[in-house]
């Protein structure tokens, strides 16, 4: 079979403007990027606030595993399944980091024949989104480090500050650096360090940001430091709030590009999934909403992790009411969730199978518990047997849950004809009454127990000294009211990644809190989770080409 990058390079594109011509949209409210990539103009989507919404579905999955479970080429099938049954339909999809792209993923706009293209374009530079990002929070490190070189009248502490630099790149290298060498003349010495761009609060204040206006006013709240006498120092105070929205100006504008199938798709933003909440931005999905009868969108990682974010923080800013969830797993996750090692997954293993339900059973707990109903969608593979895909049937059967084989990797669109059939049937029954897990009115630690036990399914949850003293400063300094970010690994249900399946009975730690005033969330530490990952032994850097004549090869 082709590689994913032989199939995109095959597609027969339309040009972009035909693309938003499906949509209603003139030429004149697009800002061109090459013949197959435009930014929606902010005329049009101020055009659209009195538009009515059209349905939209949430696509998450079970807990990760190194088998793969296929969330995002399942979000761009379904997608071309509802174009193929007849619907009007936009998928809304995040940008891929180039870190990982270069690292261990490879390229992420899909797979198969469900991918969005130009998949090259997505993958590495794109418009230039992840770009401006950077050059935004670099500015705001160079006006910090800046201001305590030109006097500090502000009288910042310089073993206080919390803000890091970001690169869009792997590199261990940079985790922890001295800045500031040199003598008098070149700064004050400290220890820094850099994240990754897509853990840059930047990010998730792009991506919650409803207009340049909001943008402009939650970067001006961002917490860069601390004084000698604990007060918070914000980006405001350095005055660099309005240079930063300058350089984001074109970035908060949502990019539109198309399936393989010339479905149209808007893709934009990329924050981490376990440090911010791991959604595309909500310009992108309530432009979209207002431009289809159906948008489908993902949310990172499994539904412990994305979907609640989205729903607990996205949802609860944007105010989106999602009308159904499309719950992701694979005969071969289930199978190492049940103990099989990757080494034996293709063997059949019915009784593996039937082991391995206990994460899919507590997904789907999950999921009913916001109010909105769900379909399970198994992405299927060639050595599934019957009896291993009854076995799940049956199971999500008992729980008042229909299963839909999608097999959009290897035939697209026509794939997810079944799939999306469900997830119409769903949307259209009115049983969506979305709620999120807990009020605003809750206490951080009450937010914080809500969704260790309910969602994660702790017996209970252990404070590090760090976490209450960070906890009881951020009541303190009124930020009480906002939304929690948990940050946990990916891997487990819990907090500890090698327990796979259904955790019962674990004491959560949160080891320390974080505040991200501007994207409005706390961040809650639960694990040491890297915000800038390293390269491995053999980078996918080193299978990445490009020819004589320009054409890439290697990206996944």
């Amino acid at each position: 079979m082709l590689t994913d990058i032989e199939i995109a390079q095959q597609a027969k594109m339309l040009p972009i403007t035909e693309v938003a011509k499906k949509l209603g949209i003139a030429e004149n409210d697009i800002e061109m990027y090459g013949r197959y990539k435009a930014k929606l103009s902010m005329d049009l989507i101020r055009s659209l606030e009195a538009k009515k919404a059209g349905k939209l579905i949430l696509v998450t999955a079970i807990t990760p595993t190194p088998a793969g479970e296929g969330k995002s080429t399942t979000t761009v099938g379904l997608a071309q399944g509802l174009a193929k049954i007849g619907k009007d339909v936009i998928v809304a999809l995040r940008e891929p980091s180039l870190g990982p792209c270069m690292g261990v993923k490879g390229g992420a706009a899909g797979g198969g024949y469900s991918q969005v293209v130009p998949m090259e374009d997505i993958n590495l530079h794109f418009t230039g989104d992840f770009h401006a990002i950077t050059s935004a929070h670099m500015l705001l490190s160079a006006m910090l480090d800046n201001h305590i070189q030109q006097g500090n009248l502000l009288n910042i502490d310089p073993r206080r500050i919390v803000w890091k630099r970001v690169v869009d790149m792997n590199d261990r290298e940079l985790r922890n650096i001295v800045v500031g060498l040199g003598g008098k003349a070149h700064g004050v010495p400290r220890q820094d360090g850099f994240d990754i761009t897509v853990a840059s609060e930047v990010m998730a204040i792009l991506c919650l940001a409803s207009s340049l206006k909001d943008l402009k006013e939650r970067l001006s709240k961002i917490i860069v430091a601390y004084t000698y006498a604990g007060e918070p120092i914000t980006a405001g105070m350095i005055k660099a709030q309005g240079a930063m929205a300058a350089l984001l100006r074109d970035a908060i504008k949502p990019n539109l590009v198309q399936t393989l199938e010339n479905v149209p798709a808007i893709i934009h933003g990329g924050p981490f999934a376990n440090i911010a909440h791991g959604c595309n931005s909500v310009m992108a999905t309530k432009t979209a909403m207002k431009l289809a009868d159906y948008t489908v969108t993902e949310a990172g990682f499994g539904a412990d992790l994305g979907a609640e974010k989205f729903f607990d923080i996205k949802c609860r800013y944007a105010g989106l009411k999602p009308d159904a969830v499309v719950l992701v797993a694979t005969v071969r996750a289930l199978k190492m969730h049940g103990g099989v090692p990757k080494t034996g997954l293709a063997e059949p293993n019915v009784e593996a199978v039937k082991k391995g339900l206990v994460n899919l059973e507590k997904h789907i707990e999950n999921i009913k518990k916001f109010n909105v109903p769900l379909v399970v969608a198994i992405n299927i593979f060639a050595q599934d047997t019957e009896e291993e895909l009854e076995a799940i049937r049956s199971h999500c059967a008992t729980h008042g849950v229909n299963v839909a084989l999608s097999d959009v990797f290897a035939k697209g669109g026509e794939g997810g004809i079944a799939l999306a059939e469900e997830v119409v049937a769903l949307a259209e029954s009115g049983k969506a009454d979305f709620a999120p897990i807990y009020e605003d009115s809750l206490t951080l630690k009450e937010k914080i127990n809500t969704i260790a036990r309910e969602i994660y399914g702790a017996a209970a949850v252990s404070y590090a000294k760090e976490a209450e003293t960070a906890l009881k400063q951020y009541e303190e300094m009124g930020y009480g009211s906002l939304p929690v970010c948990m940050a946990k690994t990916q891997y487990s249900l819990s907090d500890d990644p090698a327990l796979l399946g259904r955790p019962e009975g674990f004491t959560m730690t949160v080891k320390n809190v974080r505040i991200s005033a501007g994207a409005g969330f706390v961040v809650v530490l639960t694990g040491d989770i890297m915000t800038m990952p390293g390269l491995p032994k053999v980078p996918a850097a080193e299978k990445i080409d490009v020819s004589d004549d320009g054409v890439i090869s290697g990206l996944f």
